[in-house]
């Protein structure tokens, strides 16, 4: 009984997950771990240009 919180908040942050796929709010573009790190790499140092002129 002392895990039944933690599936519980496991079960609605799920759920939420969900919610925001199928409303278009997050995009599933099966990028692996380190592909994602670098395309978010990339948008900071485009940031980080444009911000400087």
């Amino acid at each position: 009984m002392a895990r039944g919180n933690q599936r519980e908040l496991a079960r609605q942050k799920n759920m939420k997950k969900s919610q925001e796929i199928s409303k278009g709010k997050r995009k599933e573009d099966s990028l692996t771990t380190s592909q994602r790190k670098q395309r978010v790499i990339q948008q900071t140092q485009q940031s980080l240009v444009t911000n400087r002129k």
